[in-house]
């Protein structure tokens, strides 16, 4: 995870950028913003703030990352910080260009160069992107020139206050974001990214079109898609093959995630046989062939790959960071209508599921309630 505890704002510029489609047009400024130190102190906490994961993206181009426009962008002002101006007015044009959607905002660009952002044990110079598209409203509190007043005390005053409404930038709230770090040029640079609309359309516009960005190939990376696809394996392969019940599924997905929990690194082979096959041997009672569930194993692997245009290596070490991210949607609780929600965390022969005249059940046992 980046971290911004020393590292300082060298300039900016904000230009407000329109809707293309809707030929709202884009206004660049002339001038770098001038930033005292308060000023700089609140663009840092508007900018930063947000960034606090370990996924990152590299810059695209089919031809390779140096033609994607962005990287040049940034290739420059790298190299001579003076440029920031001239680069930026360059990048909001981008932003106008990819903005070729009725439903885009319109909304105001800020380009900042940082300095001394710690990725790792890297002390990095950074252009960060910031796009705000709405504006929150605020009041405004002015008042007269005080009339002193002795019967007020020596210290009192009488004025007249009134309020006036202004709408700004929320400084705790960045709608998108991307920080380009000045490291891995070759391979499209380091970049986190930051979306907070969380619609398809508007990360697509941000990330795909504006950006041109792709996941950096990492260990985090494979970690949040290869348990991505452990669990559409498990919830709807094997419930298709096997007919699973929403206890069995529950158990092997806690499995699935108790060996990314439990092991430092990850083996497609170890996977399929410790977790996969050795479960479904104990749910079934009879053994199963370990060659018979890695070849299913990796022929739903390949399967996958194609739909999502994503690579699933064989081994790779585990990211701790991304299994806590991805944790959270390995759900193994079964909702029985509105009345009652089971939660399974352990031993599967602890549960029994069946039918009577009163309808379906589930039976569990314990050794002392808590």
């Amino acid at each position: 995870m980046p971290t911004f505890d020393s590292s300082s704002i060298q300039a900016a510029a904000i230009h407000h950028v329109g809707n293309k489609q809707t030929d709202e047009g884009f206004i660049l400024s002339s001038t770098l913003l001038p930033l005292n130190e308060q000023m700089q102190e609140l663009l840092a906490q508007y900018a930063l703030t947000p960034f606090k994961g370990d996924e990152f993206y590299n810059l695209f181009h089919d031809d390779g990352p140096e033609h994607n426009e962005l990287h040049a962008c940034a290739t420059r002002i790298f190299a001579d910080h003076s440029c920031l101006l001239s680069e930026s007015q360059t990048i909001a044009r981008l932003l106008y260009d990819a903005g070729n959607h009725p439903a885009i905002k319109s909304g105001d660009l800020l380009v900042v160069l940082f300095h001394d952002c710690i990725v790792g044990d890297e002390s990095l110079d950074a252009v960060g992107l910031f796009k705000s598209e709405g504006k929150v409203p605020f009041f405004e509190v002015q008042r007269s020139e005080e009339e002193w007043s002795s019967q007020l005390g020596d210290h009192s005053a009488t004025a007249s206050f009134r309020l006036q409404v202004n709408h700004g930038i929320d400084v705790n709230h960045l709608d998108k974001g991307a920080i380009i770090f000045n490291t891995e040029a070759d391979a499209g640079f380091l970049v986190a990214i930051v979306d907070a609309t969380n619609r398809a359309r508007d990360a697509h516009y941000w990330t795909d079109v504006f950006l041109q960005a792709r996941p950096r190939q990492d260990n985090y990376y494979h970690t949040h898609e290869v348990m991505k696809a452990c669990k559409t394996y498990v919830t709807e392969q094997l419930t298709e093959e096997l007919g699973l019940s929403r206890a069995d599924q529950a158990t092997l997905l806690n499995r699935s995630v108790q060996f990314f929990k439990q092991n430092e690194s990850f083996d497609m082979n170890d996977f399929a046989r410790d977790v996969i096959g050795n479960t479904i041997g104990e749910m079934t009672g009879e053994p199963v062939a370990t060659a018979d569930v890695v070849e299913d194993f990796s022929q739903y692997r390949r399967q996958y790959q194609a739909e999502n245009d994503v690579q699933l290596p064989d081994s790779f070490e585990i990211d701790d960071s991304a299994v806590r991210r991805q944790a959270r949607s390995f759900k193994s609780v079964i909702k029985l209508d509105k009345n009652f929600h089971i939660y399974i965390h352990g031993n599967r022969k602890l549960i029994e599921q069946g039918e009577d005249d009163r309808g379906k059940y589930y039976k569990m046992y314990y050794q002392e309630e808590q």
